[in-house]
């Protein structure tokens, strides 16, 4: 491996707060590693997989996530809005993103399966075709999201407001309906 590349290799349980980081991973996995309070910015991940992984609380201005797949990650208070816009692309499966800000990102088709999204920031994001099936939205945000055949009913605790985001072929479940309501204060049994 050079100094500043590595391509389809396994990390497994490394902590990178005293491994050094290098600049570009392509078709690399990650697997139990602890890549939590660290600055990431410039790094490029390319078509990786992280399973069991911790990036809580670390700085993702300028990184880029070209195709990569998360997998029972602890992804708390990023702020992906600051990663490189630039092929940005990325799946979601069992992870904890809670307090985590996709604000204005264009991410159509993402998948958020069976994953924690509490109080997570969606405003003003394009999430086109998104797959939330058994997400947690517990008071997450959406507010000027264009929403447009996404994928709610499997979801659990979604509240957001159908006249200031664009919801056109959404799909929602009748459990999903006190959600979409909520601002009239009714009583729905």
């Amino acid at each position: 491996m050079d100094d500043n590349y590595a391509a389809d290799q396994e990390f497994t349980n490394l902590n990178f707060k005293s491994e050094k980081l290098i600049p570009e991973y392509e078709n690399c996995h990650f697997k139990g590693c602890t890549l939590s309070n660290l600055n990431l910015g410039g790094i490029i991940f390319s078509e990786c997989e992280f399973e069991d992984c911790d990036f809580s609380s670390s700085t993702l201005k300028g990184t880029s996530f070209r195709d990569c797949s998360f997998r029972n990650c602890k992804l708390l208070g990023l702020r992906f809005e600051e990663c490189s816009d630039f092929l940005l692309s990325f799946s979601f499966e069992s992870c904890d993103l809670s307090f985590s800000s996709f604000f204005q990102l264009k991410i159509k088709k993402i998948q958020f399966l069976n994953s924690k999204l509490e109080q997570v920031e969606f405003s003003g994001a394009d999430l086109t075709g998104a797959n939330f099936a058994g997400a947690n939205l517990s008071n997450a945000s959406f507010r000027n999201s264009i929403l447009e055949g996404a994928d709610f009913r499997k979801s659990d605790n979604i509240s957001l407001d159908p006249e200031h985001n664009r919801l056109k072929n959404a799909k929602f479940s009748l459990e999903n309906l006190p959600g979409l309501l909520s601002k009239y204060a009714l009583k729905i049994s």
